[in-house]
């Protein structure tokens, strides 16, 4: 038996909240931080953080914001990855083929 709610007895939804776009937005405004920080943060994994910053820094570079992004570096041999297009963190050092690099830092500050 189908009984069909009435407008008044239908559930109200619940308030919208920020995206996860919008919250890692105001995280990381002011603020630098690594990916792995971020996933902590919001409790998303750090992989769809990665698929996010690249929306991010695409529009948010439109705005009245700039994202920034502070390089990888190599711990072993001093190495900075500054031509890099990619987000991740680097496998190997392209010098010494050390693996201990330090993750990329990203942030949000406004001219």
């Amino acid at each position: 038996m189908n009984k069909r709610l009435k407008k008044s007895d239908m559930p109200v939804p619940f308030e919208r909240l920020k995206t996860i776009r919008q919250q890692i937005i105001s995280l990381l405004d002011g603020n630098i931080l690594t990916a792995k920080d971020i996933s902590a943060d919001i409790r998303i994994s750090e992989k769809e953080v990665y698929e996010h910053l690249e929306h991010i820094q695409k529009t948010v570079n439109k705005a009245e914001h700039r994202f920034t992004i502070q390089a990888s570096v190599c711990r072993q041999c001093g190495f900075t990855f500054r031509k890099r297009d990619k987000l991740r963190k680097p496998g190997k050092c392209p010098v010494c083929r050390g693996e201990i690099i330090q993750e990329p830092l990203f942030g949000i500050t406004r001219p």
